[in-house]
């Protein structure tokens, strides 16, 4: 298998990858060291100084700036939020959608994207839902456009299967047909490349727990910021052009920041966006595209596995239609994934078999140990 980057070294920066077969980072990604040296630098200067703020904002937005190359976006353009649920609530309420109106999105896809617009609802906006299929493109959701029709939401790759979509060609599709664009791709950052110039999207929604290595808590939100009829539905001082000094709010000044700010509320999750400084410097270091081609090498050598076992793959084959990370075993996971526990290895029960999902620290004997594993409980199963 190529080497794309010297994985020996990176799989020894996340030592839960040491201890256990770690096939898990669709679910979360375990801590890389420099993850965890950012988070006790932060609590080492709370707990000897109470805080050196100043400098806990600085590094805020020199990983905001981080955050925003990596989706090919200004630094303005990248708002903080607290996951991906309420990156895509805020979307969906900064539409400008009315009754009567329609959004698009695929039946299936994760749940907390679809009840950010279901919830509109109670405003009179209608969601109309397209089939999940291996393959999902524009000509996919072209049937289903009317002249009421303002936006098409969807995820970049699927959390259950690994189904990577034409967002691209989709995106192609809301700039002819004036639509507004908005993505999850909480599934994709970090470990596929994401150009959101290129996509032409209103909003990306992402948290921070899976290919960007930060635990739970962190959220990113990018903007259009030539989307400025794109309004937030609520509001703190934080979010306006001209937070009073004072701390007096007046009904008079309340114009919204010219940046993705405007969609922030209060105060940050400060540890989690040093953490994510640091995070963002080990991805950069490796590359993206380098990731992405290292899980599609491990992606081909757990197919072909599967294959000789028998096993089926719940989601898409080709490269071009799955994700590099993402593969469901079509194995019953009630049943397995307590024996692939009792084998030191991580996975995760979904829909319809077993999510195998893959990190930058993986190796070969990763998908080897799991492979050796199916072998030895059907060798065991045969010879009860």
């Amino acid at each position: 298998m190529t080497q794309y980057f010297d994985v020996g070294a990176i799989r020894k920066l996340f030592p839960a990858a040491e201890k256990i077969v770690y096939l898990d980072s669709g679910f979360q990604t375990p801590m890389s060291q420099p993850v965890k040296a950012a988070l006790e630098s932060f609590v080492a200067e709370s707990y000897e100084s109470a805080g050196p703020k100043s400098l806990w904002i600085e590094r805020m937005e020199r990983a905001r700036a981080k955050a925003a190359a990596l989706f090919n976006a200004a630094a303005t353009e990248i708002a903080f939020t607290k996951n991906t649920s309420e990156s895509m609530n805020i979307a969906a309420n900064a539409l400008p959608l009315k009754s009567g109106d329609n959004v698009l999105m695929i039946h299936g896809d994760h749940p907390n994207n679809t009840y950010a617009f279901l919830n509109l609802k109670r405003k009179g906006v209608e969601v109309r839902f397209i089939p999940m299929a291996e393959a999902v493109t524009a000509e996919s959701f072209l049937p289903h456009i009317d002249a009421r029709t303002r936006a098409i939401s969807m995820s970049c790759v699927t959390f259950h299967a690994g189904h990577r979509f034409d967002i691209e060609g989709i995106g192609r599709l809301c700039r002819e047909k004036n639509l507004y664009y908005v993505l999850d791709a909480m599934q994709a950052i970090g470990v596929t490349p994401i150009d959101a110039k290129k996509l032409g999207a209103a909003f990306i929604g992402c948290g921070t727990h899976k290919g960007l290595l930060v635990p739970q808590g962190l959220g990113l939100l990018y903007w259009n910021s030539k989307l400025t009829e794109l309004e937030p539905a609520y509001l703190a001082a934080i979010s306006l052009a001209d937070p009073p000094a004072d701390l007096v709010a007046r009904p008079n000044d309340m114009a919204f920041a010219p940046t993705a700010i405007r969609f922030e509320i209060g105060n940050y999750n400060l540890p989690a966006t040093q953490a994510l400084g640091a995070a963002l410097d080990l991805i950069e270091s490796v590359g993206v595209g380098n990731i992405e081609a290292h899980c599609f090498g491990l992606g081909d050598r757990l197919i072909a596995g599967l294959d000789e076992l028998g096993i089926g793959l719940v989601g898409p084959r080709a490269r071009h239609l799955r994700a590099p990370h993402i593969y469901v075993a079509a194995i019953a996971a009630a049943e397995w994934v307590a024996y692939f526990e009792s084998r030191n290895i991580r996975v995760s029960p979904e829909r319809d078999g077993v999510r195998i999902s893959l990190g930058m620290f993986n190796t070969e004997a990763d998908i080897d140990a799991l492979l050796a594993a199916i072998r030895a409980h059907g060798r065991a199963a045969r010879a009860s």
